[in-house]
């Protein structure tokens, strides 16, 4: 192995950790603020922690673009939401299958599978134009629109005595300011690292973007998924997990790609030699994947480990075709 693909590596790795330590910083420091600030317990539910694990995917997909890398951008984006859904949800779903509410759970689900489909539809002539990204975020607005009324409906469900107690003194202000800017700044440079070396990473191994993008950097950027499973399963709260990653996958979806055509100015282009493993293998097999999950569970009102165990293996043939070819 040569000196350059070492150090390629290592800086690719890098970026990574900066970015899943950065995010978990950031989400940390903006939570505690809004918290301090007097926002009521959903709404802070509902938007920040909402966002929380997608943040990697979201600064690495909108850096890409920026810089021109729309393999990158997209595969990440596309590439995360199957990971999320065919990896991390199977492995919460195989060890720890669970029941679900419906009225939590419906709706949400509908709007992943919708999301993915429409997202598909839009880019199926290897462009993601502005109109077309305006229509990608309007369901995105659903999506927090719906968020909040769920909470809401929550919060009065669950409804417990006396505000959780924040530590409003001076020291835990410039604590979690400094947590925050930190945060950024690594969610920034490991961002950087992560696309650039990714890139390089491509070219030494001979091998396209889209393909380092779909695995190693959407697997990379879906580890706060990850992490979030493997603690549901511990404490056998496996439906926390479901959640997290159905939130996720629709933020993923509705506002990673649209942002990214925002920031070209003339709308996503799918690089050419990309449009036919993009449009008719990663986006077809995010659909699958999202549909296998949502439509059974709806029909049977809860999750099953046979689920687990096809997405799994959906996600390993997957990522071998993608491999391959």
């Amino acid at each position: 192995m040569s000196s350059s693909l070492i150090i390629t590596i290592l800086l690719f790795l890098l970026g990574l950790a900066l970015i899943v330590k950065g995010g978990d910083w950031f989400v940390d420091a903006a939570t505690w603020m809004a918290e301090a600030s007097g926002l009521p317990q959903f709404l802070i539910g509902a938007t920040v922690v909402s966002m929380a694990t997608t943040l990697p995917e979201i600064i690495v997909s909108t850096m890409a673009a920026a810089e021109g890398s729309t393999d990158m951008a997209i595969g990440n984006a596309i590439g995360s939401v199957t990971a999320n859904t065919g990896m991390i949800m199977a492995i919460s779903l195989i060890f720890l299958p669970v029941a679900i509410r419906m009225s939590q759970f419906a709706v949400k689900g509908v709007l992943m599978v919708v999301s993915t489909l429409v997202l598909w539809l839009l880019c199926r002539d290897g462009v993601l134009s502005l109109p077309e990204s305006l229509i990608v975020l309007a369901l995105f607005v659903a999506f927090i629109i719906e968020n909040i009324r769920s909470a809401k409906k929550l919060s009065v469900e669950e409804h417990t005595d006396g505000a959780a107690v924040v530590d409003k003194s001076r020291k835990a202000l410039l604590k979690n300011l400094a947590l925050f800017v930190l945060g950024a700044a690594c969610l920034v440079v490991g961002s950087n690292l992560l696309v650039d070396n990714g890139t390089v990473l491509a070219q030494l191994l001979g091998v396209s973007e889209r393909i380092i993008a779909v695995t190693m950097v959407a697997i990379g950027t879906s580890l706060p998924e990850l992490v979030t499973a493997i603690t549901a399963i511990v404490k056998k709260q496996s439906s926390m997990s479901v959640g997290n990653i159905l939130g996720a996958n629709i933020i993923d979806i509705t506002i990673i790609l649209p942002l990214c055509a925002l920031i070209s100015g003339d709308g996503l282009h799918i690089a050419e030699q990309s449009v036919r493993q993009t449009v008719y293998l990663d986006m077809p097999m995010c659909a699958l994947v999202a549909a296998i999950a949502v439509i059974p569970t709806i029909l049977h009102k809860r999750f099953t480990k046979l689920q687990g165990i096809l997405l799994l293996a959906l996600y390993i043939a997957y990522v071998f075709v993608t491999v391959r070819i």
